[in-house]
C-alpha cells in the first residue's frame, strides 16, 4: 500500500464551505466521512491520509465535483 495525503480546498464563504462539506459527507466514502477540516481555523479544506494501491485509487476516493481542485501527495518516510 502507498500512503497519500488528499486535500480538498474550497472557498471561504459560508455557501462554498457548506457545499463542500455536504458533497464530501454525501459521497458515501468511508475515507471522506472521516476527513479532517480546517474551516474553523480559517483553512478551508478537507484533509485526509489514505493507504491505497495507487494515485488513481486515491483520486477515485474524491467526489467528482471536487476532483479538479484537489491535491494528491504521495507520502514517504526517510531513514538515516
Amino acid at each position: 500500500m502507498t500512503r497519500f495525503l488528499l486535500e480538498i480546498p474550497h472557498d471561504s464563504d459560508k455557501v462554498a464551505c457548506n457545499r463542500a462539506i455536504r458533497i464530501v459527507l454525501e459521497s458515501g466514502s468511508h475515507f471522506l466521512s472521516n476527513a479532517d477540516w480546517g474551516c474553523l481555523d480559517g483553512d478551508h479544506r478537507a484533509i485526509m491520509v489514505v493507504d491505497v494501491e495507487s494515485r488513481q485509487e486515491a483520486q477515485a476516493i474524491l467526489p467528482p465535483a471536487l476532483r479538479t481542485d484537489a491535491r494528491i501527495v504521495q507520502l514517504n518516510k526517510f531513514a538515516i
